[in-house]
């Protein structure tokens, strides 16, 4: 007889852990898709200019936004130039430590994503929250925040600010 150590999550984890993985995954590629048909934007952007959007002076140093939407640095800066290209955001001197970088959403990026932001909000209702009674999304948000809160615990990327 197979002992615990032989499958490392019970059953109902690793239910728990396929159904997650299934949305997640299903979930990345259909926000892909409906960000780029709606507002011509990738799930990419619309991540950091969100995070921009809420932080003071849209603009965040490039750690903190990387650390903010749990990306590495590479990744981020990378995107980041990409979306200068098209204006949607811009690098400048930071304005908390001369040293660093900050990211900005600029004009643009914010028009942008003031028009992605309600297509997106109404996608997420039908596709996402449609089949759910309130009391499943109160559970879901609070089991959700738990986990979070353990992989930033566990995690290898430092905590946002």
């Amino acid at each position: 007889m197979a002992d615990a150590a032989d499958y490392p999550l019970t059953e109902p984890q690793q239910r728990a852990w396929l159904n997650y993985m299934r949305v997640y995954h299903r979930l990345e590629y259909e926000m892909n898709r409906q960000l780029q048909a709606d507002s011509g934007l990738s799930l990419g952007d619309y991540t950091v200019m969100n995070a921009l959007s809420q932080a003071p002076g849209r603009r965040l140093q490039l750690s903190a936004l990387a650390s903010t939407i749990g990306w590495e640095r590479s990744r981020l800066s990378h995107h980041l130039m990409r979306m200068a290209q098209r204006d949607l955001v811009e690098r400048a001197a930071s304005a908390s430590d001369g040293r660093g970088t900050d990211a900005v959403l600029t004009a643009t990026g914010w028009t942008a994503l003031k028009v992605a932001a309600p297509k997106h909000a109404a996608w997420v209702r039908r596709a996402f929250f449609a089949d759910l009674e309130a009391r499943q999304v109160t559970a879901l948000a609070d089991v959700l925040g738990a986990a979070y809160q353990t992989l930033l615990g566990q995690g290898s990327l430092p905590p946002p600010d």
